[in-house]
């Protein structure tokens, strides 16, 4: 793609688009890459990655189904740039298990049929991930509280909370 801006004396200027380069440890592994510096971590993990784990649903950071972790902190990645987390170590669901071994998360949600549909399933596992490292919920509401940020239209938030009380008692607050 190129811009074509018009120039002060009318005519055309032909550029390249800008790209800037960042780095980023995605799952463990070390990518550089060149992007524009308008690309979100979402479009940048399922388009230029092929780490269609995580969701896009709104694109506006109210429902979560874009939720990974950036340096273990759950962050929406429709909201983020890309540039702007040059140098992030950024986990996604797919980075979650360890080889053929699920995550303890991921297990629980299998056990406690936390899940539907399954949209939504990818952010809200790195969300609990993520609630799970901060220690921070100690009871069921509080879980509900620090989840609240992740939708599911299916309805299974029972199922949720059970499978984060699980694995919050197998982590012991590790991620």
């Amino acid at each position: 793609m190129s811009l074509s801006p018009v120039g002060r004396s009318g005519s055309q200027c032909t550029s390249t688009p800008v790209q800037l380069s960042i780095t980023l440890t995605v799952n463990g592994e070390k990518r550089s890459l060149k992007i524009a510096p308008w690309t979100t971590l979402l479009d940048l993990l399922r388009e230029r990655l092929d780490l269609t784990g995580t969701k896009k649903g709104c694109d506006h950071g109210q429902c979560g189904a874009c939720t990974v972790l950036i340096d273990g902190r759950r962050v929406v990645s429709c909201l983020t740039l890309a540039v702007m987390k040059d140098g992030a170590d950024i986990t996604t669901i797919e980075g979650l298990a360890n080889g053929d071994s699920l995550h303890p998360l991921q297990q629980a949600f299998i056990d406690h049929d936390a899940f539907q549909c399954g949209y939504c399933t990818p952010g809200q596992i790195c969300s609990a991930a993520g609630l799970i490292a901060e220690a921070k919920a100690k009871s069921a509401d509080e879980i509900r509280e620090l989840m609240s940020g992740n939708l599911c239209r299916c309805g299974a938030y029972p199922n949720i909370v059970a499978a984060i009380q699980q694995a919050m008692g197998e982590m012991g607050g590790k991620r």
